[in-house]
């Protein structure tokens, strides 16, 4: 059999997988691509604590952002002007300082720490979100989520263990500030979203967080081996990757079903940590991260129910008398 043949082949053999996958109820595929994402990620944040034993956080931010600018090129490229054009540029410089403060907090973490605790300190996001977003958005929290939110707070408190042996962990207080900033981005996209074009979100971060880290990485250079190059490409390719799957989840099942497998990736993170670095949590991160987890499938629960009587009251509203 010829080359094109096996090509031929192989690409048939893809798209029988994909009719397969097709037939599947929504919720069940984007519970699979969530659970590819979670891993497309933690082998992103694996090669990052690898190569941050010789690179600088800021090289391997910067090397990150050209990789995953090159893979979105072609977007940027057709967008253009049109996606340079904005009506809210404070709004965009604010997303970008945030997304790169969260990114060199968050990746310094990974480095310094176990992964499975970087993993666990990260999801506290999602009640930095619930904060936020009654502060700069004027959504109304119940009883119900504020008490989510503050068992999942304790749990964070739990892994950094701030009164424990040896004190405070500075690289802890980096995961945290990282897990907010991240929550700060995700709140900015919701205003950009209403009024901004997708391509024009995407062109703004792409482009100038690899801006702000440039200075420093020149800074802090030092020259990636063959084989650094190679993982640096993987960490671009993977951050792409993770991202298009979280977006097919979303886009084939409900969010409030799927959103709580993001949490197999402290799984993943505690079975790699321990195979690459010999890393195992201590009891603290296990308790810590049961209380973030139970938090926000509480969260995610609450979130369904109230969807479910909103929509049952729109229906009583619409009907006839």
């Amino acid at each position: 059999m010829g080359s094109s043949s096996r090509r031929q082949a192989a690409t048939q053999r893809f798209h029988d997988v994909g009719d397969r996958l097709s037939l599947l109820p929504g919720n069940l595929r984007g519970i699979l691509w969530m659970l590819l994402g979670g891993l497309f990620f933690t082998v992103m944040v694996t090669l990052i604590k690898l190569l941050g034993q010789r690179l600088d956080v800021t090289q391997i931010l910067l090397l990150r952002q050209c990789f995953m600018a090159a893979i979105v090129a072609p977007t940027i490229i057709y967008g253009l002007p049109a996606s340079l054009i904005t009506h809210h540029p404070m709004l965009h410089a604010t997303r970008i300082v945030c997304a790169a403060t969260a990114m060199f907090c968050g990746f310094s973490a990974v480095i310094h720490l176990p992964l499975a605790d970087a993993t666990a300190i990260g999801f506290s996001k999602t009640f930095f979100v619930t904060i936020f977003a009654i502060i700069f958005l004027g959504e109304t929290v119940g009883r119900h989520r504020w008490a989510a939110t503050i068992i999942g707070f304790v749990g964070v408190l739990v892994i950094v263990r701030p009164g424990g042996e040896g004190g405070l962990n500075p690289y802890a207080v980096l995961a945290v500030l990282g897990a907010c900033g991240a929550s700060c981005v995700m709140i900015i996209i919701r205003k950009l979203s209403q009024v901004e074009r997708p391509v024009t979100i995407l062109t703004y971060q792409a482009v100038f967080v690899g801006v702000i880290m440039a200075p420093f990485a020149i800074w802090s250079w030092v020259t990636p081996t063959l084989t650094e190059w190679l993982l640096l490409g993987v960490i671009g390719i993977s951050s792409w990757a993770g991202q298009m799957c979280n977006i097919r989840a979303f886009r084939a099942g409900e969010a409030s079903a799927i959103a709580a497998f993001e949490y197999v990736r402290l799984l993943y993170a505690t079975v790699i940590g321990f195979l690459l670095f010999g890393d195992l949590p201590a009891y603290a991160t296990y308790l810590g991260a049961a209380l973030i987890v139970i938090a926000a499938f509480y969260t995610a629960f609450r979130e369904k129910q109230l969807g479910r009587s909103n929509a049952t009251r729109a229906t009583v509203r619409a009907d006839p008398p």
